[in-house]
């Protein structure tokens, strides 16, 4: 999934008012994390470049996470919203959903990709 189609779906389907930069700085944030705690702790995580997005990041760039577990965008975004609008009993319920869906990929990307060992050593 693209930045733009993950923001176009997104305000499909909540009305909000936040700009399309304030919702490309709370993805980069997402795929941040993804890059860190998820991709970065298994074997090739070196090899995928992750810098950040900013305003100036196209938005026709591929997200990190790939179907089917891309739906975790669209409730990262929705949590995000819920929380900046001080509506947090909408929040936990939106958060909630993301984690099913950030522990589903996390789940995923474990099964199906070499962590990274340390050496043990025998003295």
């Amino acid at each position: 999934m693209k930045i733009i189609e993950a923001i176009t779906r997104f305000d499909s389907l909540k009305h909000n008012t936040y700009s399309q930069n304030e919702k490309v700085a709370w993805l980069s944030r997402l795929d941040s994390m993804v890059k860190r705690l998820i991709i970065d702790t298994h074997e090739g995580g070196e090899d995928v470049v992750f810098d950040g997005y900013t305003d100036s990041t196209s938005t026709e760039t591929e997200l990190l996470v790939p179907a089917p577990f891309d739906e975790m965008y669209q409730r990262w975004l929705e949590a995000q919203v819920d929380y900046a609008n001080g509506e947090y009993e909408k929040y936990n319920n939106s958060i909630l959903m993301y984690q099913t869906d950030y522990d589903a990929y996390a789940n995923y990307y474990n099964r199906t990709h070499m962590p990274k060992g340390t050496a043990f050593k025998y003295f």
